[in-house]
Order: C-alpha cells, then sequence, then structure tokens
C-alpha cells in the first residue's frame, strides 16, 4: 500500500507534472507538422473514396480537417493541399568575395557600403499535390473527388 502512496506521490511532484504535461504536449500538438507541409496523401486512404457512398466523418478521418472549405448550394467543398520545400535555383556559391573592408587595412566609408537583402523567414513552398472532395447538397456524401499530383 505505501507503494502506491509513493508512486502517486511520484506522479503529482514537480517533475511528474513536467513530464506528464510533455507527453500531453506532444500527443496534442503531434499534427502541428500538417500544418506546415501538408501531411503526404495515402494513395490507400484516396482509393477508399467512392463517390455516393464515402461519409464525410469518413473523409475527416483518413485525412483530418481540409485546409480551406467552400461553401455553395451545390453543397461543401473540402480542399486539402500538400506543399515541398522549393529547390534552389542553379549551383550554390562555394566561393564568396571578401567584402571590401577586408581587403584593405584602412576603414571604409559609408559610401562604398551596401546592404545585404534580408533571408526570407518562411521557406519557399511549391504545391505538390492536392486533393478535392465536392458533396452532395445533404452535406455528408461524398459526390465526387479529385486528387492532383504536379
Amino acid at each position: 500500500m505505501t507503494t502506491r502512496k509513493q508512486s502517486r506521490r511520484q506522479l503529482l511532484s514537480g517533475s511528474g507534472l513536467l513530464r506528464l504535461g510533455l507527453l500531453l504536449g506532444l500527443v496534442l500538438g503531434g499534427g502541428a507538422w500538417k500544418e506546415l507541409g501538408g501531411a503526404n496523401f495515402n494513395p490507400r486512404y484516396i482509393d477508399r473514396i467512392i463517390n455516393g457512398q464515402t461519409k464525410k466523418h469518413e473523409v475527416l478521418t483518413l485525412f483530418g480537417d481540409p485546409q480551406e472549405v467552400q461553401r455553395s448550394p451545390d453543397g461543401l467543398v473540402f480542399i486539402y493541399k500538400n506543399f515541398k520545400a522549393a529547390e534552389p535555383e542553379g549551383k550554390p556559391q562555394i566561393y564568396k568575395k571578401p567584402q571590401e573592408q577586408s581587403l584593405t587595412p584602412y576603414p571604409v566609408g559609408d559610401e562604398g557600403r551596401q546592404m545585404a537583402a534580408p533571408a526570407p523567414k518562411n521557406p519557399i513552398r511549391v504545391l505538390k499535390s492536392s486533393l478535392t472532395i465536392r458533396f452532395k447538397p445533404d452535406g455528408e456524401t461524398v459526390q465526387s473527388y479529385e486528387f492532383k499530383e504536379f
């Protein structure tokens, strides 16, 4: 009986709460990567979509919340997108010319100084694939879907 009380005390201690909080954060925040890059579309999941039979809750279970939802009198449209990082154009420059201030022992005035362009904060993303699912006017059954890879 004392071991149970000790284990409960350890769980409710500061380090136990910290571990529990980290575990909970990992479980709940695990899907955050999907928001950044978009989840890869599993071809088996796409094959499970059957026009006129697949329900909205099945789509949400397979693919999660859509990035875009469009509402019209014809019904709902879910749009899922998958992005990839853009590849840099050309070869990376290995040798960089030294700056002017490094070539002379004397201080250089402001007249020859140029400001470098700031690096982009967000990486450039290119659309890799998209999945568009249209629902019937009842809003519950898939009318049609379209999967495109670019």
